[in-house]
């Protein structure tokens, strides 16, 4: 049988999950506790299933509660959505342009690419957030994004989705200044999943690692998640963990010296880079200046893929 469930009722779910309590949800919503209570009461009679417990840390959702409470949290972000998009249609102020971009191309490409787009367009506002990709095309589906900066061929396209590439650039295999691997000539994938590795992402996080390995046909190695290629680096270069980065994006830490690009190279490790769009979806000049500006960047950047070693 099909469930009847009140929106509503799901926006108070969610309120008393991330408060831990009814209490305090029932102020942050302007609503009783008894009619909370209430209300919950008959969510759970709409769904068939308890979704809340009291536990020693207040109230606690059970596994149907956490199953419910991911849904109800994404209704809630498409309404916020829904509220900024018409307050922005009838503001007569300039609408922010947001972005979205891989953390590897966020390090350099990026920054560099709005630094030329803010020479003629002084008073533009922008968001950007990076993320892994599948995360991000995901938001560019919810309207999150006008558009996303990543790369091809790793992630099936998502309906409603296009693509155009824009550049391509070659992954390398990092290491820090004393780790063992450096005094190889040449190694093979069977030589660099013997070290623990370092993924740049915070979920999902060894994609491009298992779809290398099983074009390889090799096992995957042991990955600590880090959220950010900054830290990433740092740890790369105090331990022996290995880690996958575009040659861009350690360019001034191999002219310095501080991390090394061992030496190793696959076809596997060249990448297409597109900006991703909602089917569609027609952007203004603000916007088409960026796109240009990111492709320009990255032809300049990724035109010699040859990294010192």
């Amino acid at each position: 049988m099909a469930m009847e469930i009140d929106p509503r009722k799901l926006l108070y779910f969610a309120a008393i999950i991330e408060h831990g309590s009814l209490n305090r949800a029932a102020k942050l919503l302007g609503v009783s506790q008894p009619a909370l209570t209430t209300s919950m009461a008959r969510l759970e009679a709409e769904v068939g299933v308890q979704l809340l417990e009291r536990s020693a840390k207040g109230i606690v959702a059970t596994r149907s509660g956490d199953i419910l409470y991911c849904h109800a949290r994404l209704i809630r972000e498409e309404i916020q959505l829904a509220e900024r998009d018409l307050i922005n249609a009838s503001d007569t102020r300039s609408e922010s342009i947001r972005i979205g971009s891989l953390p590897s191309l966020a390090s350099k490409i990026v920054p560099m690419a709005l630094s030329k787009w803010r020479e003629t367009h002084t008073d533009g506002h922008l968001e950007i957030v990076e993320n892994a990709q599948v995360d991000l095309l995901t938001g560019l589906l919810r309207r999150d994004f006008d558009f996303v900066i990543g790369y091809t061929k790793v992630f099936d396209m998502l309906d409603g989705l296009r693509q155009r590439v824009l550049f391509r650039d070659t992954l390398c295999v990092i290491a820090g200044p004393g780790h063992p691997l450096r005094a190889y000539d040449t190694l093979t994938w069977k030589d660099l999943v013997a070290f623990p590795w370092i993924s740049p992402t915070s979920r999902r996080t060894h994609t491009v690692l298992e779809h290398i390995m099983q074009t390889m046909d090799a096992p995957l190695p042991q990955i600590t998640v880090c959220g950010s290629v900054s830290l990433l680096k740092s740890l790369v270069t105090k331990t022996e963990h290995l880690a996958l980065l575009p040659a861009h994006a350690v360019s001034e830490e191999v002219a310095e010296q501080r991390l090394f690009a061992l030496p190793f190279y696959d076809p596997t490790l060249n990448r297409d880079i597109a900006v991703f769009f909602r089917e569609g979806y027609v952007m203004d000049q603000p916007r088409r200046d960026l796109v240009a500006c990111v492709n320009e960047i990255g032809l300049m950047l990724c035109h010699d893929k040859n990294v010192d070693r």
